[in-house]
């Protein structure tokens, strides 16, 4: 499975929002998964796209056919876009479902791992992570992908803002020591976000 995140700040916000809608048009496009997405908590104006694949050559195919009109839609209301891709490597929590109907908020994570502690940084987002996170009330379920450089996604979905800031509140710290977080990461920035119903696809 293929994740494409995408951050963008909006400089026509009603505009955006409008365009946001028309992607209902990926219904039935072959290969594609689920979309969804929102605004940023802490940053005002940035929104954040979350779209799921089957694979990079589907979409690679709708990219090269389908995407220019849908985006059309969108055309001046945003700046500073980013997209960036990542390969599915596990689940966080079981049985992810790119689903986002049942999900008030999205917490995603961008980690630059440094090259020579890769490996033992997917292996403490198995065993230290996972767990806490899956074991956490409201969360629902994410994902953990790569991209070429070292780059890691965590996503995560969850029912309530208050339970995803009482797991961050109480244990963040401890299992950062737990999994040596710092030794394994050059560099990482992350987000909170509401979803809007309206965007999902």
């Amino acid at each position: 499975m293929l994740v494409k995140w995408i951050r963008c700040t909006a400089v026509d916000r009603r505009g955006f929002e409008q365009g946001q809608r028309k992607w209902a048009g990926l219904l039935g496009e072959p290969g594609f998964r689920g979309q969804g997405g929102g605004w940023s908590r802490g940053r005002d104006g940035v929104a954040h796209v979350f779209a799921f694949w089957e694979s990079r050559a589907f979409y690679d195919s709708f990219m090269a056919r389908s995407h220019e009109r849908l985006a059309a839609g969108q055309s001046g209301t945003y700046k500073d876009s980013q997209v960036k891709l990542f390969e599915y490597r596990f689940d966080v929590k079981t049985g992810f479902e790119p689903h986002f109907t049942d999900a008030d908020v999205v917490r995603v994570a961008h980690c630059t791992v440094r090259e020579d502690r890769v490996e033992h940084f997917a292996l403490m987002q198995r065993k230290v992570w996972n767990p806490a996170m899956a074991g956490s009330p409201g969360m629902l379920r994410g994902v953990f992908g790569e991209a070429p450089g070292n780059e890691f996604l965590v996503l995560s979905m969850w029912q309530r803002a208050a339970e995803r800031g009482k797991y961050r509140a109480d244990r963040v710290e401890r299992l950062s020591l737990q999994a040596q977080t710092e030794a394994d990461v050059a560099a990482l920035t992350g987000d909170v976000v509401d979803l809007d119903p309206h965007w999902t696809v």
